[in-house]
């Protein structure tokens, strides 16, 4: 009795959890979107001032030496370069799924700081719609299916421990 109470307070709390994932989802790709202009900015001014002065990205980058600032400038233009490509790419992505398809692209949600500030500005909200319950329904199959495999394996070790 008490099994079946703990799973389905588990199963409750993981379906409560699980149906935030569709609005953290909307929130993420909202601040990378935000994100991917932001840096197409950058990396557009230093494309024209490059350009402006006869050089292609490469050759400009290639030509920024000489003494210490001008290194720590040439590296973070790539950093910056180099994570617009990232974005741009998990944005075309993430932008163009539904919700399901943004939990197989999961691995596009872990920009540290778009996902720190995407958690600092979120609400919860539960999404009464087809997709937003069935992730809520699926969060509390999953629970409540851990809890009672968690209860068979108790009771298989108490069965081997009782044999003699």
């Amino acid at each position: 009795m008490i099994l079946r109470v703990v799973a389905v307070a588990a199963g409750l709390t993981c379906g409560a959890g699980l149906a935030q994932f569709p609005e953290y989802a909307q929130q993420y790709t909202q601040r990378l979107g935000g994100a991917v202009d932001e840096l197409a900015r950058v990396v557009s001014d230093f494309d024209a001032s490059a350009a402006a002065t006869g050089f292609s990205r490469a050759e400009a980058l290639n030509a920024m030496r000489g003494n210490a600032l001008q290194l720590r400038l040439r590296d973070d233009m790539e950093r910056n370069i180099a994570r617009h490509a990232r974005l741009a790419s998990d944005y075309d992505v993430l932008s163009r799924a539904t919700t399901l398809g943004r939990l197989t692209a999961l691995p596009r949600l872990t920009d540290p700081q778009i996902a720190e500030r995407a958690l600092e500005g979120f609400e919860p909200a539960i999404k009464l719609d087809f997709e937003g319950i069935g992730f809520a329904l699926a969060g509390y199959v999953l629970g409540l299916s851990l809890v009672q495999a968690l209860g068979r394996v108790r009771r298989i070790f108490r069965r081997r421990a009782a044999k003699p």
